[in-house]
């Protein structure tokens, strides 16, 4: 009996080898020293790795390959600082809502609109209802991959020298219509490109004592759902 589910005949394949020691390094450092940039020190990013980056961006993985994601690169002065504005409003919102911690928010710097070199609106296309592989359960399973390609564009702007911060602090709706998308669009992220002077050694909320990294061992369960700490144990599992 044939197996249905096996690889296409004759399809091409890549060596499932390891990359080199070096190699290797290179991928956990992109990782590790991957920031949210918020400081950035104007200048340009050059035409030739921009496409690499966005080419990197594309190459994300997509539940049922529907490839969600659409960027658009904004350039005028303009439209930079009618974003800019759509952000301190919302700022302003979510400082409100924070609390008691109002004051310690309104210090932080959560954008670099104005500032990077390059300004990328990630968003995602009407006619996403269609994709049924993978989403008939799990609809937001758009919103997962579009996080992906952005994950790899952070990955790839580290490997290149560059800053990369993402901006979620807007109003969806005011800013589809802002970048004139069409109905059913649904805009992601502000993503703020370009040179920095340096990265943050540590996250940069990390770095204000907004929130600390959480150990990784209270992230790791056995078998089923636990209290936090309780899944892996000194010789159990992969510790930090």
């Amino acid at each position: 009996m044939s197996d249905t589910h096996s690889a296409p005949i004759n399809a091409p394949t890549i060596a499932a080898t390891a990359f080199s020691e070096a190699e290797r390094a290179a991928v956990y450092r992109a990782i590790h020293e991957r920031r949210d940039m918020r400081h950035f020190a104007g200048g340009q990013v050059e035409k030739a790795v921009l496409l690499r980056l966005l080419r990197a961006a594309h190459h994300a993985p997509s539940v049922g390959f529907m490839q969600p994601w659409r960027f658009i690169r904004v350039r005028d002065a303009q439209m930079r600082g009618r974003i800019h504005a759509l952000v301190e409003e919302e700022r302003l919102r979510t400082a409100q809502a924070m609390g008691e911690r109002e004051a310690d928010f309104m210090r932080l710097k959560v954008q670099g609109v104005l500032q990077a070199a390059e300004v990328l609106v990630v968003a995602m296309p009407p006619g996403r209802e269609a994709h049924v592989f993978g989403r008939r359960t799990l609809p937001e399973m758009d919103v997962a991959s579009t996080a992906c390609a952005i994950q790899n564009l952070w990955l790839a702007a580290r490997a290149e020298g560059l800053g990369m911060g993402w901006v979620s602090l807007f109003d969806p709706q005011t800013l589809a219509q802002l970048l004139a998308m069409p109905a059913g669009a649904h805009p992601l992220a502000v993503l703020c490109l370009g040179p920095v002077e340096a990265y943050y050694a540590e996250p940069m909320l990390q770095q204000e004592r907004w929130a600390r990294r959480a150990p990784l061992q209270d992230m790791l369960m056995d078998e089923c759902w636990q209290d936090a700490g309780a899944g892996a144990s000194a010789d159990q599992g992969p510790q930090p």
